[in-house]
């Protein structure tokens, strides 16, 4: 008889933040977010769906990607709209780089959508009317300045269905 799905839930990469910029995402989204759908943090998914049956692969890879790895300085230059929702977009090219190494690592694991272009960003309302998503943008663009945001570790998760549950974290600390 073959193993269950449920047994190896999908695994998704996201980027930790230091806790200044964390801290707004965080409050964005509980502002903003629709409450009955919010039941995961505001993050930046690198990955949506890695296979959860080769976790210990998966979690070799991303720790060779970022043997030598330095926390990543990026930039939140403006927000952006998601047609339904709002994110704060997120701009490095080590983060892309980062990416890029680890994609090396998982040549065939990639589902479609961890294959297309990498747009980074961090969703702090979705799901909403696109009238709704605009007027939060021109609330949040009132008083709106780019700063910069560190990027300190890459975070593992376990996805199943709802809440997401945490494997672990691996520090960025070149």
């Amino acid at each position: 008889m073959g193993v269950m799905a449920e047994e190896y839930p999908p695994i998704i990469v996201t980027a930790q933040f230091d806790a200044q910029a964390d801290d707004l995402f965080q409050r964005r989204r509980q502002e903003f977010f629709p409450p009955q759908l919010n039941f995961i943090p505001a993050h930046l998914t690198l990955f949506h769906n890695l296979p959860g049956d080769r976790e210990s692969e998966v979690v070799k890879g991303i720790a060779a990607a970022i043997e030598g790895q330095s926390p990543i300085t990026a930039q939140v230059p403006e927000l952006m709209s998601l047609g339904r929702g709002v994110a704060y977009r997120i701009v490095s090219d080590d983060l892309k780089a980062l990416r890029g190494r680890m994609i090396q690592r998982f040549d065939g694991m990639l589902v479609k959508q961890d294959r297309q272009g990498f747009r980074p960003h961090v969703t702090i309302q979705n799901k909403v009317s696109p009238g709704e998503a605009k007027g939060t943008r021109a609330i949040l663009e009132q008083d709106f300045a780019s700063f910069p945001a560190k990027i300190e570790a890459i975070q593992l998760w376990h996805y199943r269905g709802g809440p997401w549950s945490p494997i672990g974290v691996l520090p960025l600390q070149g």
